[in-house]
């Protein structure tokens, strides 16, 4: 092992480990996540680091402890995945120059192999769990252990095909979970995107196996994310493998129906409509036409053989995952049923202990009591103790129920403030809309058929000859019109000098309100000075005045927080509140008027 400059931390860490018993070693070999992830490290000197790690073998104990079962370790399932993380940041940016071949040909590919083993058990326990809680920490741990899958292989390409290739890979994306099979379609995405002939180079069972599963979840579910998943993936290869085109056309022959009747209109029709145009340029280039029958046929074989695959795969696994869970839960509940036993051992001893210890200082007390007090005072002097501790006991018993009913209440007063806040704001807002409602459209009338025209026009007819029109003469209707304008104008200069003493009027109260305010807030002639004397000289000083102070309360109201003005925004623009400027403004007179 080199040891010339050799990272000072991994060195430590590699002697702690060495010194540490096994159960130990998982948590120490997490202290490597806050040794590659320095803020200072440079590229040069992180690829130092990576090479230090696995000389002095850490990076075979991620492996080797990734091997293990998984429930044993300190931290269990999330000890596991931060693990896994571990070591596909090692061994990405590593290059080995000392027998390359064990570690590109063995461990690399040992080290695909126990991530998709890790995400395997990971899947599974994530489709038994039941409680939510359970269910989001198992899906965060398998998307970490998958992020750290497409990790490694996008540092070393050549693992692509080995994932691609392994049996594992095939059994995680063969599942009916939405959640875990969108994330294998996400991986599945990064591999053909990191090498897009992939396909071409595989065996021919795995890619049947591959396209069959894809198209097995287009034609069986109606989720939009895993069907928008799966035809970005069949699209994906068609763009990349032209020769993977003719296969669709003739192994999937109802491929371009399931496309075109189930997922158009789904949120992802670009990448639909591109699929087809390349299914239906591929059928007018071939040989021969497809018929419905081939079509229909496809479907239901790969539904078929998708649903085989799925039956095979799970009766393999199920006898030994049924002895692994009896034998576990059996084991748990024997170790929960030892450990309650010696907690309440443990407590009782102690209580037994506490309460020895208080009667014994109880006792203590009471003689120290007697030997000072006086014998004819030791009757009141226990029942003044006796008063205390009931009154000792009430008061903590009164502030318990206090605070239980105070934290009762608090949810539902503040579930009311709430509500009354929403309802007053909502009930602004419709009065805002009903003011601003615009007037309903004209309608135009339903026409008359001939027959009710005729009876209206003998109704008009019979009314004329029953009240015949007054006539009137030319000179007459031209008199009655020279009086109405007489009048007319009459009146309208009438309302305006009206108009005008009422101005006048109203000017002179506002003058008298405002001196009658100077007056009454005015000083003592002892204390009059000669500011004073300019206000009662003066007309603008009280104008100014007022209106200095009336500009004040606006700027506060701007200033309010926003939960003041909750309901505001329903207001009009030109609106002010009156609760906010209503007292400066009940006596502020400006121009001679209130």
């Amino acid at each position: 092992i080199p040891m010339a400059a050799t990272d000072p931390q991994v060195l430590a860490l590699a002697a702690q480990i060495t010194e540490s018993r096994e159960q130990d070693i998982p948590l120490l070999l997490l202290k490597l996540k806050g040794i590659l992830s320095s803020p200072s490290l440079r590229c040069e000197e992180s690829n130092k680091i990576k090479q230090d790690i696995y000389d002095y073998g850490l990076t075979q104990y991620c492996l080797l402890v990734l091997k293990q079962d998984h429930s044993q370790l300190h931290g269990a399932w999330a000890t596991a995945a931060q693990l896994a993380e571990i070591l596909s940041h090692c061994c990405v940016g590593l290059e080995v120059k000392e027998d390359p071949e064990e570690f590109y040909k063995k461990f690399l590919p040992s080290a695909i192999d126990s991530l998709l083993v890790l995400g395997k058990r990971l899947q599974a326990r994530f489709i038994r769990a039941i409680k939510e809680k359970e269910k989001q920490d198992f899906l965060h741990w398998f998307q970490i252990v998958t992020d750290a899958i497409c990790w490694l292989f996008g540092g070393h390409i050549q693992l692509a095909a080995c994932v691609l290739q392994n049996d594992r890979f095939l059994q995680l994306l063969i599942t009916d979970d939405v959640e875990t099979a969108i994330i294998m379609m996400s991986m599945l995405h990064n591999i053909l995107r990191i090498n897009s002939s992939i396909l071409l180079h595989v065996e021919e069972e795995t890619l049947h196996s591959v396209l069959d599963e894809l198209v097995y979840k287009l034609s069986s579910t109606t989720n939009p994310a895993v069907g928008s998943a799966a035809t970005k993936l069949l699209l994906l290869v068609a763009k990349h493998c032209k020769q993977l085109v003719q296969l669709f056309t003739a192994r999937y022959k109802g491929l371009k129906g399931l496309l075109s009747k189930h997922w158009t209109g789904k949120g992802f029709d670009r990448e639909v409509n591109q699929l087809l145009d390349l299914l239906y340029l591929e059928q007018s280039s071939g040989k021969g036409g497809m018929q419905k029958q081939h079509q229909a046929a496809c479907i239901i074989q790969a539904a078929w053989r998708g649903f085989q695959t799925r039956k095979r795969l799970k009766k393999l696994p199920q006898a030994v995952i049924t002895l692994q869970r009896s034998f576990r839960a059996k084991r748990e509940q024997e170790l929960q049923h030892l450990t309650k036993q010696k907690e309440d051992e443990a407590l009782k001893l102690q209580m037994q202990l506490q309460r020895q210890r208080a009667m014994r200082l109880f006792h203590e007390r009471q003689l120290a009591l007697l030997e000072v007090v006086h014998a004819s005072q030791v009757n009141k002097y226990m029942q003044e103790v006796e008063e205390k501790s009931a009154l000792t006991i009430q008061r903590f018993w009164r502030g318990y129920r206090a605070r239980r009913r105070f934290h009762q209440q608090k949810q539902s007063l503040k579930e009311y403030k709430a509500a009354v806040i929403i309802q007053r704001a909502a009930c602004k807002f419709l009065e805002k809309r009903r003011r601003r409602r615009p007037l309903s459209p004209w309608k135009e009338p339903k026409g008359l058929s001939d027959e009710q025209r005729l009876a209206l026009q003998q109704k008009v007819d019979d009314y004329i000859k029953l009240h015949p029109a007054s006539q009137m003469s030319e000179e007459r209707s031209k008199e009655l019109h020279m009086q109405a304008q007489s009048k007319l104008a009459q009146f309208l200069l009438r309302s305006r000098l009206d108009q005008r003493a009422a101005q006048r009027r109203e000017a002179l109260l506002a003058q008298v309100n405002t001196d009658v305010e100077l007056l009454m807030n005015a000083p003592g002639l002892a204390e009059t000075t000669e500011k004073d004397l300019g206000a009662f000289m003066s007309r603008s000083i009280p104008v100014a005045t007022k209106a200095r102070q009336t500009h004040n309360t606006m700027l506060k109201y701007t200033r309010w927080p926003w939960w003041k003005k909750l309901g505001d925004e329903f207001m009009e623009d030109d609106v002010i509140p009156d609760d906010a400027i209503n007292t400066e403004l009940e006596t502020l007179f400006i121009g001679g008027r209130k």
